[in-house]
């Protein structure tokens, strides 16, 4: 080695050393020796023992633009959208849009949305590169319709995937359908969240059985270690209400049902939806609101049989706690 390399090394080794000591002096009130914080809405650095301006007018690494809602945001915004688990390759790949318009907005000649055509097929062709990819495909496909179909947010849909994709990481699919553990995956999802479906209204959109579906969930919950907790009736009472155009005393009085109910421990054994329904029913007849039995079976699909067996039960909680 030179002495030239030498000394070119050792200046650059005293260099870093500066830069090193002076990041560290920066992280540190000059007068106190207090910790430092930034305060983006004053573009200030200040000392939050003794107040201290250490330094002002810094640059503001954000937009350089207003939006007042979503959609104003995402017009303004110079970026792409942000990963999902919702979308097999976590929305990281390429798209090419259906529109057959180029960057003017001019329609394309035939021999070029053939080719468009042909493009698009080859890049879906490539999103998928293995059997797991499809699998993986197919599953956050069915999860999206079902949520959609149940109305249930994204957040439910964002877990349902996560839950999913972890399913497929241990191995659990061998056996079982696609459609079996993607529902189970959104019924586990959707309780997690606590914004559950009854058994029959997943099964109802589902493109397996019942009984399938039920018994997929519980071997993926064991093999999962997901903590879910039994159904809480109460949960329910918000979505029949507003499904039957009930007021918000009707919700309130059901919600103080199942309340009493559960102090005389009733609910237990029981079907937290029959309960629920059977709550909004009564509730609707003490307020004067009145709904019938048919009506609130068929909003909460379950029988009158039950509803009725329900009503009288929690009527005599009811009774009970307030003689």
């Amino acid at each position: 080695m030179t002495d030239t390399t030498i000394r070119r090394y050792t200046s650059e080794r005293e260099t870093e050393e500066e830069q090193t000591e002076d990041e560290a002096e920066s992280l540190v009130c000059p007068e106190c020796g207090g910790s430092l914080l930034s305060d983006s809405e004053r573009g200030e650095t200040v000392c939050e023992d003794c107040g201290l301006v250490v330094e002002e007018d810094e640059i503001d690494p954000g937009p350089e633009w207003r939006a007042f809602d979503s959609k104003e945001k995402d017009q303004k915004s110079r970026v792409g959208a942000p990963t999902t688990n919702m979308m097999h390759d976590k929305g990281l790949s390429t798209n090419i849009g259906w529109q057959d318009k180029d960057a003017y907005g001019n329609s394309l000649s035939s021999r070029q949305r053939e080719k468009m055509q042909r493009l698009r097929t080859w890049n879906e062709r490539f999103r998928t590169r293995d059997s797991k990819e499809r699998n993986l495909k197919q599953a956050l496909g069915e999860i999206d319709r079902m949520a959609s179909a149940l109305g249930l947010p994204e957040n439910v849909r964002e877990t349902a995937s996560v839950i999913y994709r972890r399913a497929l990481d241990e191995d659990l699919l061998p056996g079982r359908s696609i459609e079996g553990v993607s529902t189970a995956s959104l019924y586990a999802a959707a309780r997690q969240a606590g914004t559950p479906r009854s058994l029959d209204e997943i099964a109802n959109v589902s493109r397996v059985g019942k009984d399938e579906i039920a018994r997929t969930y519980r071997y993926v919950v064991r093999e999962l270690s997901l903590e879910i907790q039994p159904a809480d009736p109460e949960s329910y009472v918000p979505r029949f209400a507003s499904d039957l155009d009930l007021t918000e005393e009707v919700e309130r009085r059901a919600r103080q049902l199942l309340q009493n109910a559960k102090q005389e421990g009733v609910h237990s054994g029981k079907s937290p939806v029959g309960l629920a329904a059977a709550a909004v029913y009564a509730a609707s007849l003490l307020t004067n609101e009145k709904v019938t039995q048919s009506e609130v079976s068929e909003v909460a699909n379950i029988s009158e049989v039950t509803i009725r067996n329900r009503y009288h039960e929690l009527l005599e909680a009811e009774d009970s706690v307030h003689p």
